[in-house]
């Protein structure tokens, strides 16, 4: 963020772990500039666009990054309240989902893990809930380069089968807390792990989350529930349930490749600076051609 500011004299409103507040007075700020082309990280920019911020009308289409803003973006697409024609799905350009989510995520939510918890993975019980492109490279990961008994959970029954084939066991996430040594999210979905379900979890399960938001886990009612919580490892903190049981959330069930990883994230010069091309290319052909496209959901040209 520093060199943005400095070498290249651009405007930037971030800063780590900023609040949730912040967070979006910072969206605002950048809304504020009335821009042309959106490039968005999970829907929260054209959430604004189409809500609180309906005042802005420059906007002649943008791209969205993550498997989470896409699902959003179709949602609207398919109630026909997109306001601003058109966006493009960089989430689903080929070299997008299965390098940086495959192979970026997977390195990075293991590196997360590994610097929150000092832990050796080898021999731990792991369970991945969810099967797409994220997923498969934290199973690949956790089995292949770290050595640990994988099991997968997954609702799309073409997906369960396909981590079947690939030599993962497949449980419903109720099933497999019970012998569970670490858990990671990566859906999309909310309340994928339930305070309920945590009662009947293995004692000292550690969670954590690599899909978009921080609601993959019950966050809120372990909170609310819990007997007693308390930081015992930056970016760990222990809760006390009210069966006596104790589970370890990293990040505050937040990105943890992002929050905990020694990167800060997936490998940049490898991972992100592909991604971010991608971004830019359609931020190109967008500015070139936006004037012949319809008001929908694109896949990248070229893909």
């Amino acid at each position: 963020m520093a060199s943005l500011k400095e070498d290249f004299g651009l405007s930037v409103y971030a800063r780590r772990g900023e609040t949730n507040e912040e967070y979006y007075d910072y969206l605002n700020r950048v809304l504020d500039i009335g821009p042309d082309i959106v490039v968005d990280d999970g829907g929260d920019l054209v959430r604004l666009l189409h809500t609180e911020r309906k005042d802005i009308d420059t906007v002649i289409g943008g791209n969205e990054e993550t498997t989470t803003g896409v699902v959003r973006l179709r949602a609207m697409e398919k109630n026909g309240v997109l306001r601003f024609p058109p966006m493009f799905d960089v989430n689903d350009a080929m070299m997008k989902h299965f390098f940086d989510n495959r192979y970026g995520t997977g390195q990075s939510t293991l590196d997360g893990i590994m610097n929150a918890t000092n832990l050796v993975i080898a021999g731990k019980d792991v369970v991945v809930a969810g099967y797409g492109f994220c997923g498969k490279g934290i199973a690949m990961r956790m089995r292949g380069g770290m050595g640990a008994s994988v099991t997968v959970t997954e609702i799309d029954p073409v997906k369960a089968v396909e981590a079947i084939m690939d030599g993962f066991r497949v449980e419903r996430m109720s099933q497999a807390l019970r012998h569970a040594d670490i858990v990671v999210t990566a859906t999309g979905m909310k309340n994928v792990v339930r305070y309920d379900d945590l009662l009947q979890a293995k004692p000292g399960l550690i969670l954590a989350n690599s899909g978009h938001f921080n609601n993959e886990i019950e966050v809120d009612v372990l909170v609310s529930r819990s007997m007693e919580r308390r930081r015992v490892r930056d970016h760990v903190d222990m809760f006390r349930l009210e069966n006596g049981n104790r589970v370890y959330l990293i990040s505050e069930g937040r990105l943890v490749n992002l929050a905990a990883g020694g990167q800060g994230g997936h490998p940049p010069a490898e991972i992100m600076d592909m991604s971010f091309a991608i971004q830019a290319l359609t931020a190109r052909y967008l500015a070139e051609n936006h004037h012949r496209l319809e008001r929908r959901v694109y896949r990248c040209p070229g893909r």
